[in-house]
């Protein structure tokens, strides 16, 4: 029978050892998300200097002027190639000051269609990055979310006029704050600067969250339900947790576990191309759409359609890469990557 000083103790003993696992979680969880943050930071950093620079040189009108007949393809005024082609190179919220700039009235529908092809295919430079870094072939990238938000958006188009629904006016709640149109490079450099170090905080309590959730069996008990939807378009069961960070945070911010996951080798390549595909096509789905929605954008659109048309489109793809030779796949839709250990 043990002493009272061995009862007394224990307790002590237990708490000592639950603060020492905690301790050593928290340095885990900072580590990884200390590297997770500089590969991605890698990626980013280049392309924000590098849309500055275009946006200074007067550039981005240029670039859209490619864009504009393809317009007409989706039912919308030639203008808005403009509004499509600065989220192509930026993120959503710059799409909506030059939509807000140009001051034009569309109707429901073509507000639809026009939120649809930017939620679609945006940020281009910054989660094409992301997905190379995590094994996906980037031309394939490219022209899957190009063209992905071109033929969706075509779909939208033709349902909309041929059922003659949204043809009222949009009525656009979103109201952006006006800003200084030549902010001084200090005060650019100091807002970029301080949008890093907002996803740096997000990437760590992501992993963090993800770390517990993992420890509760959440994680587990989230794949078993998603395994019967990820089952029937064909990606695999390990991809679950990378692929509900993409639909639900979007691919930048959830692009740092993207990357490690997809380096660390504990998802197959083929898994994490489609993971990165399906992201592709459809992410953020709280958040982006919620902006859509404020600029008169039509749920039908903007949350359905696209993630039924992102299923169906990655659940086509597994179908026909199946009968792909296998050096022809790696080729084409991804590569291998020089795996990095297992935290």
């Amino acid at each position: 029978m043990p002493d009272r000083t061995t009862l007394a103790t224990a307790p002590n003993q237990t708490a000592s050892s639950l603060a020492a696992a905690l301790r050593r979680a928290v340095w885990e969880v900072l580590a990884q998300s200390l590297r997770v943050c500089r590969e991605l930071f890698v990626v980013m950093v280049p392309v924000v200097i590098g849309v500055k620079v275009l946006q200074e040189l007067g550039a981005v009108p240029w670039l859209a002027w490619p864009l504009t007949p393809l317009m007409t393809l989706v039912g919308l005024p030639p203008e808005m190639g403009l509004v499509w082609a600065t989220a192509l190179l930026n993120n959503i919220y710059s799409a909506i000051i030059v939509f807000l700039t140009l001051n034009t009235t569309l109707t429901q529908a073509q507000m639809t269609v026009l939120a649809t092809l930017i939620l679609v295919a945006h940020n281009m430079p910054v989660e094409l990055g992301i997905a190379r870094k995590s094994g996906a072939r980037l031309r394939f990238q490219i022209l899957s979310r190009f063209f992905g938000a071109l033929i969706l958006g075509m779909i939208l188009n033709a349902a909309y006029h041929a059922s003659g629904t949204l043809q009222d006016p949009a009525v656009v709640l979103f109201a952006h704050p006006q800003a200084d149109p030549a902010p001084s490079l200090w005060l650019w450099a100091v807002g970029e600067a301080s949008k890093l170090v907002s996803i740096a905080l997000i990437i760590t309590a992501l992993m963090a969250v993800m770390r517990l959730l993992t420890e509760v069996g959440a994680i587990g008990l989230l794949n078993r339900l998603l395994r019967p939807v990820l089952a029937f378009i064909g990606i695999g069961q390990a991809a679950s947790g990378i692929t509900v960070a993409g639909l639900t945070l979007g691919v930048t911010y959830g692009g740092g576990l993207i990357i490690n996951e997809a380096q660390s080798g504990r998802v197959d390549k083929r898994d994490v191309f489609f993971s990165l595909t399906l992201m592709g096509l459809c992410h953020s789905l709280i958040e982006d759409t919620l902006l859509m929605a404020m600029l008169g954008a039509h749920l039908s659109g903007i949350l359905w359609a696209r993630l039924l048309f992102a299923l169906g489109a990655t659940a086509l793809l597994v179908k026909c890469s199946a009968r792909l030779a296998p050096g022809l796949a790696d080729r084409l839709l991804w590569s291998d990557l020089a795996r990095t250990p297992a935290p």
